[in-house]
């Protein structure tokens, strides 16, 4: 089938030496693929292909063989930094017991035995939330502006809007902003580090600002901070009827992943423990979102004649950990970038600062005092 229809048709009335323009010619072989021929050039239009696809899925674009060397390289990597602070979880789940906000009866060293903790930990805990949450969150709101330069009425004026727009934003437009934050506040003294993950979610139409805790951002061996982590991941929890609604708007890949598989660290489990929650229970799947640089046949990074460079580039990679399915790829730069330099959308909360990427927390330094206090 073809269509013949001339690319720019003169006004009424108007004669112009563009009607006598010899017409383009489209022709449709397949209703799924386009060809357009003009003046020697041809195009082909191929089902599936996005002109504009710096923003597109690559997860989509690649074959089942490609997907799963990602799958396995990158599951590889994220085993690999778990090991590397392996003795950070063991000093932190043995702390999370000195807090006493579980009320238990002793069998030893007899039966009935003196079962009460010492509160010197869960006291620093409290205060330090309760004194940072009044400094951090006033009751004018959080957001403050300063002007830089000379001073003008115009400057004045447009830091006043930001300042009003923002404590908006963050008060009434985000209801769970305060929430989250509080989170940050009593989780960061215990480990020493917390996160907070801000970014648009498309179900609830507005920005948002999560709070990740430590045991869930893992990060790769030797990392001093985010900007210099050759590979960090942040482990997320998703309900079924969750990952499915990300896989009907197009954001995953609509792939079967079957019922969830129970897969619960120790730090948390000792969590549920003390909260009174059975992790048993727990129905939901494991995604790892692992932000990392690779070199992906195909979407090679390439120098000025275009021959590949060799070079691995920022990419935002999701998979399912029980089934090892790649949900998703995303391209982890700003649009015309050329140096392509990683996006980071997690900031990272510090109570001391430590030898490595971990802060210290209470339970690092007067965890001993604690211990020794109770026994």
């Amino acid at each position: 089938m073809a269509i013949e229809k001339a690319l720019y048709e003169a006004p009424v009335g108007i004669e112009s030496e563009m009607q006598e323009q010899e017409p383009i010619e489209i022709e449709i072989v397949d209703p799924e693929m386009v060809s357009i021929e003009m003046d020697g050039l041809e195009i082909n239009i191929l089902p599936g292909e996005d002109l504009e696809n710096h923003n597109a899925n690559i997860a989509e674009q690649l074959d089942e063989q490609a997907l799963a060397l990602i799958s396995d390289e990158l599951l590889e990597a994220y085993g690999t930094d778990l090991e590397s602070r392996a003795e950070w979880e063991e000093t932190y789940y043995d702390g999370l017991e000195l807090l006493g906000l579980k009320i238990e009866d002793r069998s030893e060293p007899w039966e009935g035995a003196f079962g009460v903790y010492h509160p010197v930990l869960a006291e620093a805990v409290v205060k330090f939330q309760a004194e940072t949450i009044v400094e951090t969150f006033p009751a004018q709101g959080p957001v403050k502006t300063k002007l830089i330069g000379a001073y003008s009425r115009e400057k004045t004026e447009a830091a006043n809007r930001v300042r009003e727009d923002m404590n908006y934003m963050l008060t009434d437009g985000m209801p769970d902003y305060r929430s989250e934050h509080e989170r940050v506040l009593w989780n960061l003294p215990i480990a020493g580090s917390a996160f907070k993950k801000v970014f648009f979610d498309p179900s609830l139409d507005r920005p948002v600002a999560q709070f990740i805790p430590a045991e869930d951002f893992i990060v790769s061996y030797g990392a001093s901070s985010l900007e210099s982590a050759q590979r960090y991941t942040h482990r997320m929890k998703r309900s079924k009827n969750e990952v499915r609604k990300m896989q009907v708007s197009g954001f995953y890949r609509d792939v079967d992943l079957g019922d969830p598989v129970a897969d619960n660290d120790d730090i948390s489990n000792r969590k549920d423990e003390i909260s009174g929650y059975n992790a048993s229970q727990d129905d939901r799947f494991t995604l790892l979102e692992i932000h990392c640089d690779l070199d992906i046949p195909g979407f090679e990074d390439t120098d000025k004649e275009g021959d590949p460079t060799g070079i691995e580039v920022p990419y935002v990679v999701t998979i399912e950990k029980g089934t090892g399915e790649v949900l998703s790829i995303y391209r982890n730069w700003e649009e015309g970038d050329n140096n392509k330099r990683r996006l980071n959308h997690f900031t990272h909360y510090t109570y001391v600062p430590g030898f490595g990427f971990y802060g210290f927390g209470l339970i690092h330094l007067i965890g001993g005092y604690a211990k020794g206090a109770t026994s």
